[in-house]
């Protein structure tokens, strides 16, 4: 999948496109169903299919605080991946800013749509909002589709159990560590991925050192102490890349006990397994939520928490036969 940030790289390629737009968070079942609509679209008409991308979220753009956001199931780099994964041709980050607000309804698709990408027919929601004020709506698009020459079709509605999936409904299972459901919504095993980098080195102070993963969001999923599989991405002394499947206990969230940040962080402690990571890939699958995030008098009840931690997390996985991990897929 090719990645663009502006309509003339697209331009310079190809002069139609079908596209669909949103902010694709998780990239769950509802739209891995508009993604196979955007595909088959695109078949039928022997053009290339776009997924246009709105990055940031427009709730974190307004937001005066940033935890009152929704939280987010993945950063942008993540959603490129699921999406590449789903076979599209390209990706568009449609940079949610200033003056992407003063656009009216109808400069939005003249501007985006018609001149900039060229878009032959567009797969979107019935619900869908645009526009300065957010004037613009699905009768519009039909309107000037008549005057552009580009179809508007409706996208598809996924249900589970009766109850249509989204972000939302996604991220409250999550908030109740409903995983095994999570997993069903989303076609996958609920992860973070990033990349691995160097903290305050605390909990190996404590006897338990941690992989840390920078986390760039306003909002987490999860908070507290979750059992884990780790899935990591490294290379051997010749280059080759590998891959290492393990288990830990991972903490996330904003670590009460030693901080008044209000940053969040997502700690990993790999059990035996002692290895420089610095640098390295990692995927951390949540599996069972061990306890809620909690602020401790002293370091030393923190570390005995941990040691805690660590016993309930082996004692769950000792509970299946094989690694409960993507890696055995």
């Amino acid at each position: 999948m090719k990645i663009i940030e502006d309509t003339k790289t697209f331009a310079q390629q190809h002069r139609h496109c079908v596209a669909t737009i949103g902010k694709f968070d998780g990239i769950h079942l509802g739209h891995q169903l508009i993604l196979k609509q955007l595909k088959q679209k695109a078949l039928e008409l022997q053009l290339p299919s776009m997924a246009i991308v709105i990055e940031p979220h427009p709730e974190e753009f307004f937001a005066l605080n940033p935890q009152d956001c929704p939280a987010r199931l993945s950063e942008f780099d993540e959603k490129l991946q699921l999406i590449a994964d789903q076979g599209v041709d390209y990706a568009f980050k449609l940079r949610f800013d200033e003056a992407l607000c003063q656009l009216t309804a109808q400069e939005y698709i003249e501007t985006i749509l018609v001149k900039g990408l060229g878009i032959s027919a567009l797969i979107i929601g019935s619900d869908f909002r645009f526009g300065y004020q957010r004037r613009g709506d699905f009768t519009l698009l039909q309107e000037l589709g008549r005057r552009y020459d580009f179809a508007v079709n409706e996208t598809k509605s996924c249900k589970h159990n009766g109850v249509r999936v989204s972000s939302t409904y996604v991220r409250q299972q999550l908030a109740d560590a409903r995983f095994d459901l999570v997993e069903t919504l989303l076609g996958r095993p609920y992860g973070i991925s990033g990349q691995v980098v160097k903290g305050q080195q605390l909990g190996r102070s404590l006897g338990f050192p941690t992989c840390n993963v920078q986390l760039n969001r306003c909002n987490i999923p999860l908070h507290g102490v979750y059992a884990c599989d780790v899935i990591i991405q490294t290379r051997d002394t010749q280059g080759v890349q590998q891959q290492l499947c393990l288990h830990g206990a991972a903490n996330i969230g904003y670590r009460p006990t030693v901080s008044d940040e209000k940053k969040a962080v997502l700690e990993v402690h790999l059990l035996d397994f002692s290895a420089d990571l610095y640098g390295a890939g990692i995927t951390v699958i949540f599996r069972k939520r061990i306890r809620d995030e909690l602020k401790f008098d002293s370091l030393d009840e923190l570390k005995a928490h941990i040691a805690n931690d660590v016993l309930h997390t082996r004692e769950f996985f000792d509970t299946f036969s094989e690694p409960k991990s993507q890696c055995n897929d």
